[in-house]
């Protein structure tokens, strides 16, 4: 269980860190009242997710220590549903209802599209 752990928290901090840097790149380049960073790193980390668990199934390791760092370790701390939870409350409470319903639809149909990808990509 203790080399599960260390796993899951390598893959972790690598994704928390690559999450970081995916912000600072964006807001470097874009700043608007849409939530850009966490919108690609949501719909990043869907592909990701996607293509990860297709290629671990597709190989017959699914139930290994890999998954355990690349699956529940990177990708869980690289995507940010949490703070997409918190930034459509921000923008609702600032009655930027439009920006906040076009970045949850557009966030869930490209996450979901993007899932589906990385899955196609490995078959």
């Amino acid at each position: 269980m203790l080399k599960t752990i260390l796993y899951i928290a390598l893959g972790g901090a690598i994704g928390s860190v690559l999450r970081y840097l995916t912000a600072v790149f964006v807001n470097k380049y874009w700043s608007n009242h849409f939530p850009l960073a966490t919108f690609i790193t949501n719909v990043l980390g869907c592909f990701l997710i996607g293509l990860l668990i297709g290629i671990l199934e597709k190989n017959n390791v699914a139930n290994s220590n890999l998954k355990w760092f690349l699956i529940t370790g990177f990708c869980g701390g690289y995507t940010t549903f949490s703070t997409f939870g918190y930034e459509n409350f921000s923008l609702l409470q600032n009655n930027n209802s439009i920006v906040a319903f076009g970045y949850i639809g557009l966030s869930i149909l490209l996450g979901l599209m993007a899932v589906w990808f990385g899955l196609t990509l490995t078959k």
